[in-house]
């Protein structure tokens, strides 16, 4: 077996043990509430604020590995997030809160967001990106299907607490494994990444610093439309899952008089669900058009979420159990074809360029964690949040279909595109047309 298999393996792992604490907060919404008599705007202020930093943080962090390694900056990653969930048990007040909850495991899981799949895809592998994209990226639903149950059931008897320090030790334990394992790149060990060829150049590294890389890729992505209309309907998409479904569903559900250990394995079987879907998304955007898929995936989901009102009972349903089916096949199903065209268009900066396109998603899941908490206090129900969400995703449908289709082919490797990426980050037909095989790698 390659090398890069068990690079993607233990990348994977250490996605789940950073997934954890992000899996508690739609959990942790009502013991925080009777405990202290926080509202709910406040506790999904702090949760917006985990989100907002998440997203924020994941450009960074991808030129971060760039420049220090891939190693070095998950070991940190995973230690920053032990000491903010470790850390909340001692709380007392709001900013305890916001520090805590919002600011060190924000930035902590921002560096180990999905610009990370994207990176290790990006180095590792020059066949079946795709396919490897949509396994890390199944790594976060993972991760809520390994922790949320058990964070319900410890909330519900020992308490938050507890369920706390239970998180801040499993992403703790993940350390070892990735100071053991991981390496950065496939020539620190004499190997071509996968699917390489003997005629593989390795990409030059980035002269430039890893702040002012981030910000030139940004500044270079932002000249085009391409880039807009990807971090717009990314948006919608983080509103329509990080922010609203994944925050608020419990809370929800235990409004209609579902019990929280109940609704909290619902949602942890969206996870199981988003790990088939997410592969299977990968597998079809290795030999699909990208932007159909995710217009498919935006559709279907806007659809699912303006029905959704209608479906809360007491108990479990069987309308509510195929809706849980629906959406979990759906959830993270767009990452796959989204980093597909960052690669496509954008070259040797694609997976930065995702991590600017990530911390639009970010931005739209923290501004509805947010408002939605707000719309809770306001009018005692989440069902304008659920409508006004589906109808969003209708929107980010009708923006990918606008996207231009891409110089060469969907699931075309990163390496391979940065060869002829222009300084803009865009390559014209003719330049796609006359790509080499053995021209990967340089920018």
């Amino acid at each position: 077996m390659h090398r890069a298999w068990w690079v993607a393996l233990v990348c994977f792992v250490a996605l789940v043990g950073a997934a954890g604490f992000r899996a508690t907060p739609s959990v942790f919404i009502d013991p925080l509430h009777q405990e202290f008599g926080w509202s709910h705007g406040t506790i999904s202020f702090a949760v917006g604020l985990n989100v907002l930093l998440y997203g924020l943080t994941a450009p960074f962090a991808s030129a971060l590995m760039e420049r220090y390694g891939i190693r070095q900056v998950v070991t940190a990653a995973l230690l920053l997030i032990s000491a903010g969930s470790g850390l909340t048990v001692f709380m007392r007040s709001e900013w305890q809160l916001i520090v805590c909850w919002g600011l060190l495991v924000g930035i902590g899981s921002g560096s180990m967001a999905l610009a990370f799949a994207a990176t290790v895809a990006n180095r590792w592998f020059v066949a079946r990106t795709g396919l490897v994209s949509g396994i890390l990226t199944a790594g976060s639903a993972t991760g809520q299907l390994v922790f949320l149950p058990l964070v319900a059931l410890l909330v519900e008897g020992s308490g938050w607490r507890t369920a706390s320090l239970v998180v801040c030790g499993s992403a703790l334990a993940v350390v070892p494994l990735v100071v053991w394992l991981l390496r950065d790149r496939p020539e620190d060990v004499g190997l071509r990444p996968y699917g390489a060829g003997p005629g593989y150049v390795p990409p030059e590294a980035g002269a430039a610093g890893a702040l002012r890389r981030t910000l030139s890729a940004l500044w270079q992505a932002a000249r085009t439309k391409v880039f807009w209309l990807l971090a717009g309907s990314f948006a919608i998409c983080g509103a329509s899952s990080n922010g609203l479904m994944s925050t608020h569903f419990v809370p929800a559900a235990h409004d209609h008089g579902m019990a929280v250990p109940v609704a909290a394995s619902l949602l942890a079987l969206i996870g199981v669900l988003d790990l088939v879907g997410t592969v299977c998304s990968g597998w079809l955007t290795d030999r699909f058009d990208a932007r159909r898929l995710l217009a498919v995936y935006y559709g279907l989901r806007g659809l699912s979420l303006l029905l959704l009102p209608m479906l809360f009972a007491g108990s479990v349903q069987p309308p509510m159990l195929f809706f849980i089916i629906f959406y979990g096949l759906d959830w993270v199903a767009t990452v796959p074809p989204t980093m597909a065209l960052c690669r496509e268009h954008f070259g040797a900066d694609g997976a930065i360029v995702f991590g600017w396109v990530l911390a639009a998603h970010q931005t739209g899941a923290s501004v509805v964690a947010f408002v939605a908490g707000l719309v809770r206090d306001a009018t005692g129900t989440y069902d304008l949040a659920w409508t006004g969400t589906g109808v969003l995703c209708a929107l980010a449908a009708f923006m990918v279909l606008v996207v231009r289709r891409g110089p060469g082919r969907t699931g075309a490797p990163l390496a391979t595109s940065g060869a002829m990426a222009r300084p803009g980050g865009v390559l014209t037909g003719d330049e796609g047309a006359a790509r080499t095989p053995g021209g990967s790698g340089k920018r």
